[in-house]
């Protein structure tokens, strides 16, 4: 009781005080004093020799008699996980679990617990104090999840910061590869008016081919093409070493808190691309602790120390090497795209941007496809296999690229007119109609299938004839405006002398 007392009045700043006064400035009695508080006689010295409560105080640390004969086992345990990778190194459970099956120990696992995280502590590593200056930016990727096309998927973040104003751009891709990384670049530099003049990098397989030494690196083409563009400098952080680059991925896990939850439902990836965008300019107000000003002031502040954004814009974009196969299809990013059948066997080269593939043979763009980020996806042009239906006509119903090709009424109409006219040959003619949208769009096909079929002109001759009327261009009347040079020119009017003696005596 007494020792719940005394607490009571090391705790008490109101009666601490009322003792001190009492003693010495009222000069109350010693033992009268601990007799009306209720303390013992080596309490009230305490409180007489200091102003406030002192708070417990530990001579020497305790003997730790359990766990002392095994912190040496401990901390060579610890030594020897440093080199392993982190993900295979001993966690505190399996720590002491090892203690007590290998080397005999009976205490508890709070004690190991507590052990081994005062040995950790004590070895991590101290960061310096840096100065940001105008021009220097960081960049990173992570990840994040949002709900698209009806499911929960994992998307990548791009992340760019200059150091200076901490203005931060993100935007979120399908997933982490060249691509992505060189377009986050171009909205970034765009979204902050100008160049960092040297951005920090990790050592991305994006960025990086081959690492040299301490700091000198091979880098991609990719990479090389970007840096090409816009001259900045490159810097690269050690191999296994603390990050260099905290500010970027601080900001990392920020926008992802911030820009990002809750989990968007969106429609496409463009249109969060926007709201991110947005709330990066709305973060522009903030001002951070310590600083005078906004970010979007210190933005306009660093802006003059940015390189200028080139004249010319930016395509972000993979080019590889590859070949079309019998079917005339091209392997790109794990899917395939079709080309026209004429092209099979023939070596490509694929052109991979964020929303579209080019493929291209000798120098000429022979199919273009939306990019897709699925995988062992095929994308089938029908109008690249015409050519090829027209002499396999008995494919037309079992072609995998017609197979969801989806046509007006109109053409089934025609095609089981022209089959009961004229049987087998009835399916000839209907694809020589169908090869018609080489060159033509389906709703324009569409009309002049509806007017063979209004007038009974049942052939694909007639559907020719018919589209290609629509699709000329009545003659105006030609007019010199905007052609001076025209002007110049004179013409003598011709001598219709020996047609007036024919037409004479007038026509019989």
């Amino acid at each position: 009781m007494e020792a719940a007392r005394a607490k009571k009045v090391f705790t008490d700043m109101d009666k601490w005080a009322e003792i001190r006064r009492r003693v010495l400035v009222e000069e109350s009695s010693k033992r009268s004093v601990c007799r009306e508080f209720e303390i013992y006689w080596d309490t009230l010295q305490k409180t007489l020799g200091h102003s406030e409560p002192p708070g417990y105080r530990q001579g020497q640390p305790r003997e730790k008699k359990k766990i002392g004969p095994f912190l040496e086992v401990i901390e060579e345990i610890l030594k020897q996980d440093r080199p392993a990778h982190h993900k295979q190194r001993h966690t505190k459970r399996r720590i002491f679990e090892r203690l007590r099956a290998e080397y005999g120990y009976t205490g508890g696992y709070t004690a190991v617990k507590e052990t081994v995280r005062a040995w950790q502590e004590q070895r991590k590593e101290a960061f310096m104090p840096l100065v940001h200056r105008p021009g220097e930016a960081q960049v990173d990727f992570g990840t994040a999840e949002v709900h698209w096309d009806g499911q929960i998927r994992k998307v990548a973040l791009f992340v760019m910061t200059l150091l200076y104003s901490d203005a931060i751009f993100c935007c979120v891709f399908p997933r982490e590869c060249s691509e992505a990384f060189l377009e986050g670049h171009r909205r970034a530099v765009a979204f902050f008016g100008g160049v960092a003049r040297r951005i920090s990098y990790d050592n991305s397989k994006i960025v990086v081919s081959r690492i040299i030494g301490p700091r000198e690196r091979e880098l991609t083409r990719g990479f090389l093409r970007l840096q090409s563009h816009f001259l900045f400098q490159a810097h690269f952080c050690l191999v296994q070493r603390p990050p260099e680059k905290g500010q970027v991925e601080c900001l990392r896990g920020y926008a992802r808190r911030n820009f990002l939850v809750p989990v968007p439902c969106v429609s496409s990836l463009e249109a969060l691309n926007a709201e991110v965008e947005q709330r990066c300019r709305q973060d522009l107000e903030r001002q951070l602790w310590g600083q005078s000003a906004t970010k979007a002031v210190r933005l306009e502040e660093e802006r003059s120390a940015l390189l200028d954004l080139p004249k010319h814009g930016f395509e972000a974009r993979r080019v590889e090497d590859a070949k079309a196969d019998s079917q005339s299809l091209v392997r790109f990013d794990r899917n395939s795209y079709s080309v026209p059948a004429t092209y099979a066997y023939q070596p490509m080269t694929v052109v991979g941007g964020i929303d579209q593939v080019r493929i291209v043979c000798h120098h000429r763009v022979v199919a273009e496809h939306p990019r897709c980020w699925g995988r062992e996806q095929t994308q089938c042009e029908p109008r690249h296999y015409l050519a090829l239906l027209e002499r396999k006509p008995g494919a037309l119903d079992f072609a995998r690229p017609l197979e969801h090709w989806e046509l007006p009424e109109c053409f089934d109409v025609l095609r089981r007119r022209l089959e009961a006219d004229l049987g087998h040959k009835g399916t000839r003619e209907f694809i020589k109609v169908l090869r018609l949208l080489e060159n033509t769009s389906i709703g324009q096909l569409a009309g002049a299938i509806e007017q063979t079929l209004a007038i009974g002109a049942i052939s694909s001759d007639a559907v020719r004839v018919i589209l290609q009327a629509r699709q000329e261009t009545p003659i105006g009347l030609f007019r010199l405006d905007g052609r001076p040079h025209l002007k110049l020119v004179h013409v003598q009017s011709p001598d219709l002398g020996a047609y007036r003696a024919l037409t004479a005596g007038g026509v019989s």
